[in-house]
């Protein structure tokens, strides 16, 4: 018995999520700093997010409890590996860890990590089936992951960091509608308020593709105003020709399935950004 309840408060964590997260605010520091930070910024920063990440799923396992007694039996909670009470005492005790770790970085880093758990529990317990508010809800906390990063390494308004950050979220918002188009019947059963069931899906995809093409022309900012040289000019242009060409498929609804170049998009932002890293580091 001791042993199944163990596996199912490890499998709550969902790790390959929040160690994202972890990943991200490294990345973050190195785009703030253009150099390898300290290891206490690293290990502290890393945690943080991992943590705030991770209490916010393990919460969403319990409010998500009785639409899992249905659509998935196999999570600890409906399996009956763990109770509720070990759900909230786990979530608790993984919050107090991120907030730990937060602190230690500083007041600023703490006050991001409460911020940033407010968001993830507001959006588990209220606004989860809102829709576009969802939506927004999760793409800022994805951007967060980076704007952390800067503050880890006391560089907090790094204008770079913030062009990232939020880029980063507006292609997470783009690809949240686009995703919620492509599963319009299981939001209908779960009852949640998608911008594809308030619209219809080719709306829906329209928006998304209108946040796409933000995200392409926005691309051109940091060389006007003169935050990059253009040596970096080549990530972007890779990451915007696969966004636009992707984007160009998920409005053809003759393509049976679209799904595919959501992914296309999330990996050529994940591609542009390692470049980005690379050349920042070696120059």
């Amino acid at each position: 018995m001791f042993k199944k309840r163990m596996l199912g408060l490890f499998r709550l964590f969902r790790f390959e999520l929040p160690l994202t997260a972890g990943v991200c605010v490294i990345l973050g520091e190195l785009l703030a700093l253009g150099t390898f930070p300290t290891t206490a910024e690293i290990v502290l920063g890393f945690l943080s997010f991992f943590f705030i990440s991770a209490a916010a799923l393990i919460l969403n396992d319990y409010f998500d409890l009785e639409t899992d007694k249905i659509n998935a039996l196999e999570m600890p909670l409906p399996a009956g590996l763990v109770t509720g009470s070990d759900v909230i005492l786990l979530s608790i005790a993984v919050t107090i860890l991120g907030f730990i770790t937060g602190y230690l970085i500083g007041f600023e880093a703490l006050l991001a990590v409460v911020l940033v758990w407010a968001v993830g529990f507001l959006y588990n317990w209220r606004f989860k089936k809102a829709g576009f508010i969802g939506n927004l809800m999760v793409s800022f906390s994805v951007g967060m992951t980076f704007i952390f990063g800067g503050i880890t390494v006391d560089r907090p308004f790094e204008i770079i960091v913030w062009f990232f950050a939020i880029t980063v979220s507006l292609i997470n918002l783009g690809e949240e509608i686009a995703a919620d188009a492509m599963d319009i019947e299981g939001d209908r059963k779960a009852g949640t308020r998608s911008l594809a069931l308030v619209f219809g899906r080719e709306k829906a995809l329209k928006i998304s593709g209108a946040i796409f093409l933000l995200v392409v022309a926005a691309g051109s900012l940091p060389f006007l105003l003169g935050w990059l040289e253009l040596i970096y000019l080549f990530p972007i242009l890779l990451m915007n020709a696969v966004i636009l060409y992707s984007t160009s498929k998920l409005l053809d609804s003759r393509i049976v399935n679209r799904r595919i170049y959501i992914r296309w998009i999330y990996l050529s932002g994940l591609v542009a950004f390692l470049i980005f890293i690379i050349i920042r580091m070696v120059r």
